[in-house]
């Protein structure tokens, strides 16, 4: 094959094609897959090596140099105004967006809430030392809450020696001590007060905490949490429970109502659970799958700062004294959408997620 006079003749004839067609036919008739050129590349598997090696790279050249001119002549610009066809009216693509996950919206509603009241936003880590999970919040070794909190212990070779704990003056781990995945989110509690002066109130803005328990529809392994605290001289339940309030006021809406029922948690005296009128049924149906016809729904647990806590973090409890709560981030969003299953969360359910 006479490569320099192919090259020669396919030069001309592509100047001559001045429109989509004539070019198209152009690429078709020197680099398409029956082209001259393209029959005697692959007509180079039954020839001798010494000739591949000699035509091989002359004709590979020639076409490499042919698709070269080839793209400029479509691409630099050679296509005629009356040629070029582009649908200025077609409609666009629609790209698809992604959604947030519904505990994520929950989240952020919350949280705005209650920075508008003057809530601080503190964040802490996901492993944690018995110290700040238990000991400090009033739940030492022998106190049986323990063993109501399926705890996820770690087994930390580094931590076998004694490890002095930052924030804490002159305190340090003995050799042995345990760390865990947090049960709740009150260790941030010990954390902020460690590091703030009162009066101040605060909420946790990370909330996820881990209990090794079996899932069913109200319950996962994964929980999320928002944990608040308000600590000064003359707070009182009776600030808890209007802070409390207008939080589900602006939650909820203005037609929801609260309650306060008395309860016990070590870290706090006197502790209540609160709950909230069903969103569902408003407590008019006995068969509401929300509330299971009780016409309320159970979605946090507070009280007073109990005097033991204050003293962890050497705050005079005559002094200082300050309302704790914690809200299930799950349970309130299950309440506020009406979902009947807490594992729809986490199932990675696109036709879930979509829905928000």
């Amino acid at each position: 094959m006479n490569f320099e006079l192919l090259k020669q003749t396919a030069l001309a004839d592509l100047e001559k094609a001045s429109d989509d067609v004539s070019r198209e036919a152009w690429r078709v008739k020197y680099l398409g897959r029956k082209s001259d050129l393209s029959l005697f590349l692959r007509s180079l598997a039954e020839k001798t090596d010494q000739e591949k090696r000699a035509l091989g790279p002359q004709a590979n050249a020639l076409r490499k140099e042919l698709e070269l001119r080839f793209h400029g002549a479509v691409v630099g610009g050679r296509y005629r105004p009356e040629t070029f066809r582009f649908d200025v009216t077609q409609p666009g693509v629609k790209h698809e967006t992604g959604h947030l996950h519904p505990l994520t919206l929950v989240s952020r509603d919350i949280l705005r809430i209650f920075v508008s009241m003057g809530f601080d936003v503190a964040t802490g880590p996901e492993i944690e030392s018995a110290y700040y999970n238990f000991d400090a919040l009033n739940i030492p070794a022998w106190h049986p809450a323990r063993e109501t909190m399926d705890t996820m212990w770690l087994d930390l070779p580094e931590l076998q020696k004694p490890l002095p704990e930052r924030g804490q003056t002159g305190y340090q781990y003995p050799a042995g001590y345990k760390f865990l995945l947090r049960t709740h989110t009150s260790p941030i509690q010990i954390r902020y007060m460690e590091t703030h002066k009162p009066p101040f109130r605060m909420v946790v803005g990370d909330g996820r905490a881990f209990r090794n328990e079996a899932t069913d529809a109200r319950h996962e392994f994964q929980l999320n949490q928002l944990e608040g605290l308000m600590i000064g001289t003359d707070v009182s339940i009776a600030t808890l429970r209007s802070v409390i309030h207008d939080f589900f006021r602006g939650f909820f809406g203005p037609d929801v109502a609260m309650r306060m029922v008395p309860s016990y948690y070590p870290f706090v005296e006197p502790g209540v659970d609160i709950t909230v009128s069903c969103v569902g049924c408003k407590g008019k149906n006995r068969a509401c799958k929300i509330c299971g016809g009780l016409g309320w729904l159970e979605v946090a647990g507070a009280g007073m700062v109990h005097p033991n806590v204050l003293k962890a973090v050497a705050l005079d409890p005559k002094k200082w004294q300050g309302f704790a709560f914690g809200f299930g981030v799950d349970r309130l969003a299950m309440t506020k959408y009406a979902i009947d299953d807490i594992r729809l969360f986490m199932s990675g359910d696109e036709r879930f997620i979509r829905q928000f």
